[in-house]
């Protein structure tokens, strides 16, 4: 069990580091911040990443190492990519890999920066930018991929008490990497970015939590993968009241998809899905909706990798669901706070843990208890004067940046934990009361243990 270092002021805010590997997550630090810091650390998670610091392709504290970083990433891309399941790369987090999920992560920034949510606005609900100009005008500068496809869904569910019209909303991007950010990558990579929840309709989706057959593939409808009816709904509904209207979220995707893995065909490729919180559910949905298609299967044991990288998602389907994205050969690494309530759901109940007693006897209801899917790495921070910040893009992005910060700040912490133990107890030594030096020495222990 890792240590957990707290100061014994209730007003410390508590923010945490931690990772892990495989489907089962553990702790291996937490960090709790002192005063003079907190204040720090918690104005630098809870501002915009964009408007701080973005980072065009890579991370810049490895720049002064550019030629290795960069040669190396571009041979180890499969690996990074998830291939062996990120095996040795996540406990300690590989340098490589944590830059990849920051790039991956800033890439969905973008989204949230970029959606009109201006009522008064001609593009309310779209993008405010052009495709050529939205990573400049949010900040990014040129991260080396050109967008190519703006993404619309349209949430079947009507609310009758809303202004907002019933059409299709902006959720993300595709774009594909150039020509110059191939030779660092090492590969043709096609970047797919969802933004999670903002409006109404997707609010109200997302709390379908009904399980039901995916049924992607026409030709084999496979009944026992089950996913969640709110997020299909978002994935797969279309503007039919209007034959001009937009096509489904699924139906735009998987063209683009197809048009550019025929447009770069012979090259090395490589499907990078990226999303927060509804976000990642699509990503995942869509992983699994090409890998059943087979868009990315080259020959019989030649796939291009599909590799979802989620940013506080919930559970998205069955058991069925994961073990069926297993067995395609989906990767998707898993980026949750330990405290984000949105991580839990749906299934708080039914789900991969409560499936079987004892490790042994199956429950009948199994095949309708939702579970996660992939590899997890865990993070554990908390904010009491904002404690939205626990789902909040930023603040995962910002932790994942800082880990060597945090490590400085518990080394710092544990010298002034020390401090403030030696007074209290010397000062409980200086009185003739036995009882409140018990108690003092209780105190700093109880707080110690935490």
């Amino acid at each position: 069990m890792a240590s957990k270092i707290f100061m014994p002021n209730p007003s410390a805010n508590h923010v945490a580091y931690s990772a892990s590997m495989g489907p089962r997550s553990h702790s291996i630090g937490q960090v709790c911040l002192p005063n003079k810091s907190t204040a720090e650390t918690t104005a630098s998670i809870s501002q915009s990443l964009v408007a701080s610091s973005i980072t065009p392709t890579m991370s810049t504290k490895l720049d002064k190492t550019s030629s290795t970083r960069t040669s190396t990433l571009a041979h180890m891309w499969r690996e990074v990519q998830g291939c062996n399941n990120w095996e040795g790369l996540v406990e300690p987090l590989h340098p490589f890999l944590r830059q990849e999920i920051i790039r991956y992560g800033e890439f969905v920034t973008a989204c949230y920066q970029a959606f009109d949510l201006d009522p008064n606005s001609k593009r309310y609900l779209t993008c405010k930018y052009g495709k050529k100009n939205l990573f400049r005008e949010v900040g990014m500068g040129n991260p080396g991929y050109e967008v190519t496809k703006y993404i619309y869904a349209t949430p079947d569910v009507n609310i009758p008490i809303q202004n907002e019209p019933s059409c299709g909303r902006w959720v993300g991007y595709v774009a594909v990497s150039s020509d110059d950010a191939v030779k660092r990558l090492g590969r043709r990579d096609i970047v797919i970015t969802f933004r999670g929840t903002v409006t109404n309709p997707e609010w109200i989706a997302n709390f379908m939590s009904s399980l039901t057959p995916a049924k992607l593939d026409h030709n084999n409808p496979r009944p026992d993968v089950k996913v969640e009816s709110g997020f299909l709904s978002l994935y797969t509904s279309n503007e039919s009241d209007d034959k001009f209207g937009l096509k489904s979220c699924r139906e735009q995707l998987l063209s683009e998809v197809s048009r550019l893995l025929n447009r770069y065909k012979g090259e090395e490729l490589s499907i990078s899905l990226s999303g927060h919180s509804m976000g990642s559910s699509l990503a995942l949905l869509l992983a699994y909706d090409i890998a059943e298609l087979g868009l990315n299967r080259l020959g019989p044991n030649l796939d291009i990798p599909v590799t979802v990288f989620s940013f506080g998602g919930p559970r998205v389907g069955n058991l069925g669901f994961k073990e069926r994205c297993e067995e395609l050969g989906v990767r998707v690494l898993r980026i949750v706070n330990v405290n984000d309530p949105i991580t839990k759901l749906p299934g708080v109940f039914l789900n991969e843990n409560f499936r079987v007693l004892g490790g042994r006897y199956e429950f009948p209801w199994s095949c309708s208890c939702y579970a996660h899917v992939g590899v997890e790495i865990v993070l554990d921070f908390f904010n009491m004067q904002n404690p939205s910040c626990v789902h909040d893009l930023g603040s995962y992005i910002s932790l994942l940046k800082c880990p060597k910060k945090g490590d400085q700040v518990r080394k710092d912490e544990q010298n002034i934990f020390i401090r403030a133990r030696e007074s209290i107890l010397s000062r409980a030594q200086n009185t003739n009361m036995e009882p409140l030096r018990n108690a003092a020495s209780n105190l700093v222990n109880l707080f110690q243990n935490v």
